[in-house]
Formats: structure tokens, C-alpha cells, sequence
């Protein structure tokens, strides 16, 4: 059975008609937006099913572009995104397509960086501002930001996994759940790793550390109020 928390109940704080469309959006690219890492000149937002059908009614548009800017849902701001990233430099390109077999409010952001580097992120927004992110760069993932995450690309070699579980045990910090994925056995694996504690930098320094690990990030919680 699924947990329900105050969003499902009463509905996140925001600015625009719909949780769906508009928080959830804003959410969503919020973590894309992490994900690429800044100095973003260009986003291509692929909208899927329900989003591509109402994105511009419901403030779909605006709310994703905001989050894309580092916007949460109830920055008074999101209703100016547009003039907001134009002032920016940051090109904005919307279109419609079909991601396949995925939630109807599911979005596919291509996010070009100022050394022309592309990081494309999937996700899905599910009702009462609360987000799925299902694919990073092609690689299957799954996690919500609703709690403090780390995002490792590494190596698949054993031995990997426990160096970072036992960094976060000597901090004192409970893991919450993690999900591991990979393509190809002894290639390379993703990793989402959702914890009870806020991670310090210290602490992600050390993760980097670790010389399997080729990449890694992280994503602070997506609450109301927070950062």
C-alpha cells in the first residue's frame, strides 16, 4: 500500500492552476536543471501525452522553463520565466512526441551546456506535485527528490556500492532506499540512493573520492519551503 503525505492531501504551495501542471512541472525541471549541473544555453522540452495537449492552458510551459531557471513552484517569478531566460541567453524550444509506455504528464528534457555538453533527463509528474525521474542520459532510473538523493555513475566492479554505503555509515546516515541500474554487466551502473540525513559537502567529497565512481550528484529535498 502507498504511503500518502500532506501533498497528496491538501496539494503542494504554488503558483498556477494545477499541481499536475504546473508545481509538478516546475518540480521536475527543478532536478533536470541539478542534474545538468548549470551554465545551461539551451533547453529542448519533449512534451508526452496530456502535457503536450494543455502544456500552454495550464502553465505547463512557464512552470517547466522556471524550474529549469531554479525556480520552486511558489516563486512569484514562474509567471516570467520566459522573459526571465531569454534575459539569460538560454534558448527554449518546445515540441510534442511519444515517449511510449509512460505516465501522460511525462516530459523529456535535452539540455545543452554552455561546453556543449547534452543531458537528457525523463520524468514524469504524478498528481499532487510529486515527480518520478525514470531516465538519466538513457539509463533507467527511478526516484522522487522528496527526500536528500545521491546520484552515482560507476563502475561495475563488487566492492563499489559498499565503499559508498560504508562512507554514510561512518557519518551516521540512514539509507532510505536505493535503487541500482545498469545496461551491460561490467560496464557501467547508475545509482540512486535516497537517505533519511541531509549530505555535506564533506561527505560527497568523499563519495568523489571513491575511484570507480566517474560521476555523481545531488539533489536536496523538494518540500515546501526548502531549498
Amino acid at each position: 500500500m502507498r504511503d500518502y503525505g500532506v501533498f497528496d492531501i491538501l496539494g503542494p504551495i504554488m503558483i498556477g492552476p494545477s499541481s499536475s501542471h504546473t508545481a509538478g512541472a516546475a518540480r521536475l525541471a527543478k532536478v533536470a536543471g541539478i542534474i545538468a549541473g548549470g551554465n545551461i544555453t539551451k533547453v529542448s522540452f519533449l512534451l508526452h501525452g496530456s502535457f503536450a495537449k494543455t502544456y500552454r492552458g495550464h502553465g505547463t510551459d512557464k512552470a517547466l522553463v522556471a524550474g529549469v531557471l531554479n525556480m520552486d513552484p511558489w516563486d512569484e517569478n514562474l509567471k516570467d520565466s520566459f522573459k526571465i531566460a531569454e534575459e539569460k541567453g538560454i534558448e527554449i524550444i518546445f515540441a510534442e512526441t511519444d515517449l511510449g509506455d509512460v505516465h501522460p504528464n511525462t516530459v523529456k528534457f535535452i539540455i545543452t551546456k554552455m561546453d556543449g555538453s547534452i543531458t537528457e533527463v525523463i520524468g514524469s509528474s504524478i498528481g499532487g506535485g510529486n515527480i518520478t525521474v525514470i531516465n538519466i542520459d538513457s539509463q533507467v532510473v527511478e526516484f522522487t527528490g522528496e527526500r536528500p538523493t545521491i546520484l552515482t555513475s560507476h563502475k561495475d566492479l563488487p566492492g563499489v556500492i559498499s565503499k559508498i554505503s560504508s562512507i554514510l555509515y561512518e557519518e551516521n546516515i540512514n539509507i532510505a532506499n536505493m535503487r541500482v541500474f545498469r545496461s551491460q554487466k561490467g560496464k557501467m551502473q547508475t545509482m540512486a540512493l535516497e537517505t533519511d540525513s541531509l549530505i555535506s559537502e564533506d561527505l560527497m567529497d568523499k563519495i568523489k573520492n571513491i575511484k570507480e565512481i566517474e560521476n555523481v550528484k545531488f539533489i536536496n529535498p523538494l518540500m515546501e519551503g526548502g531549498n
